[in-house]
């Protein structure tokens, strides 16, 4: 299966499926700003304690094997310049779901599509209108070719179910039934 990208204002963003859900790719993201380093722009993003607190509170909802007492001491820790939290860091400390880390190529650190838009506000308002748009997209062509897909299934299932039902008429001619036809061979 190829590996799902969208394009948000000329930047190709690609998706990366965990658990039957999309995170998306917030280094990516972060390449609509040259200034800086993406991943320095993650860890910028995620030194803010309103973000911290955003965080803190999606992992709560979302994460039944979240490690909470953690959280506050990072929260304390957003508040010193000294300290800076990667993602990866934030992950292992707290067991989040919301972020994930991969290495290699294609690498780079991935978000869930809620956690990505709260970071493209931070990073532009502007760019999350679009990015939302362009997700919302993708999603609903999904959905379309589900939903096709599901539609086929069904009438599929249907003709072979007529076509059982006729082959259990009496009398008929014996060419036409399918089972007495691979009886008789």
């Amino acid at each position: 299966m190829a590996k799902k990208k969208i394009k948000v204002q000329g930047l190709v963003i690609h998706l990366e499926n965990v658990d039957n859900k999309d995170y998306v790719s917030l280094t990516d993201i972060a390449k609509k700003s040259s200034k800086v380093k993406p991943s320095h722009l993650i860890q910028n993003w995620m030194k803010n304690s309103n973000t911290l607190k955003y965080l803190m509170t999606w992992e709560r909802v979302h994460n039944p094997s979240l490690k909470v007492i953690q959280m506050d001491d990072l929260l304390l820790d957003s508040m010193d310049n000294r300290v800076i939290l990667s993602p990866k860091e934030w992950i292992k400390k707290t067991n989040a779901v919301g972020m994930i880390q991969k290495t290699g190529r294609g690498g780079g650190t991935f978000a869930h599509e809620e956690i990505a838009l709260d970071f493209c506000y931070w990073l532009s308002p502007e760019f999350k209108v679009y990015l939302n748009k362009e997700f919302t997209r993708l999603k609903k062509e999904e959905f379309q070719q589900k939903n096709l897909e599901w539609h086929i299934s069904k009438i599929t299932d249907n003709i072979e179910e007529v076509r059982n039902l006729l082959d259990t008429i009496p009398f008929q001619n014996p060419a036409r039934n399918r089972i007495k036809g691979l009886e008789e061979e």
